[in-house]
């Protein structure tokens, strides 16, 4: 009986253990995580947000494109492959675009821009990582000999002059919540855990749901009740 309790006692000790050695692992990890999802998922996302793109696509065309290279040339791009580092080539893409959506483009005759000659983006950041973002199909698309052809874009109604070819309100939404409450959830729930486990002023309350097996003076008196 004496044995057997003691099995259990050192299987709950190391079940214990594993599961605190998991608990801070993923605490450590959602910190990072978190750290890691700032820069490129969090900032962009409240960035457009802000920015209050029309969901609707409006019609824009290109009025030049020009390949660059040299740090000097390219202060700015259409598309960067890589956001943290500094472009040695880019493209550089102006376009006109007017409001009227591009579904309805056809049936109304575009006689005069809303805005003219401003820099054209693949998105808010103007950058990203393959495979979703590739600048040279970006280019292909929208530049070089697209040059005039109607197409569809998104436009800040707070800053006008910020056009994107790529604006979903819901994607970015979702991207923002998720990178925000998966992180800090798990983060919360191991830090929660570890402390009610091992938060020395827990009390008599805390104490005895972890101590909840019987110590040896109680296992003598059950003993000798049973007899």
């Amino acid at each position: 009986m004496k044995s057997k309790s003691l099995t259990l006692i050192n299987i709950a000790e190391a079940a214990k253990f594993y599961t605190s050695l998991c608990l801070g692992t993923t605490a450590f990890i959602s910190v990072f995580a978190f750290l890691f999802l700032i820069p490129f998922v969090v900032d962009p996302a409240i960035t457009s947000l802000m920015a209050d793109f029309d969901p609707e696509p409006v019609t824009c065309a290109a009025t030049s494109h020009v390949y660059a290279e040299g740090i000097s040339n390219c202060s700015w791009a259409s598309c960067r492959e890589g956001c943290t580092r500094e472009a040695t080539r880019c493209h550089q893409i102006y376009v006109n675009y007017s409001k009227i959506a591009f579904k309805e483009y056809k049936n109304q005759k575009i006689s005069e821009w809303d805005v003219t000659d401003t820099r054209f983006l693949i998105n808010t950041e103007g950058c990203g990582y393959p495979p979703s973002v590739n600048c040279s199909q970006f280019a292909k698309q929208y530049g070089f000999h697209s040059a005039g052809t109607p197409f569809p874009c998104y436009y800040s109604r707070v800053y006008p002059e910020m056009v994107v070819a790529r604006y979903s309100w819901d994607d970015t939404l979702r991207h923002l919540v998720l990178s925000l409450a998966i992180p800090n959830l798990l983060f919360a729930a191991s830090v929660g855990v570890l402390s009610y486990w091992y938060c020395p002023g827990c009390g008599r309350s805390c104490q005895k749901y972890m101590h909840h097996f019987p110590d040896e003076e109680q296992e003598d008196n059950l003993l000798h009740k049973q007899f």
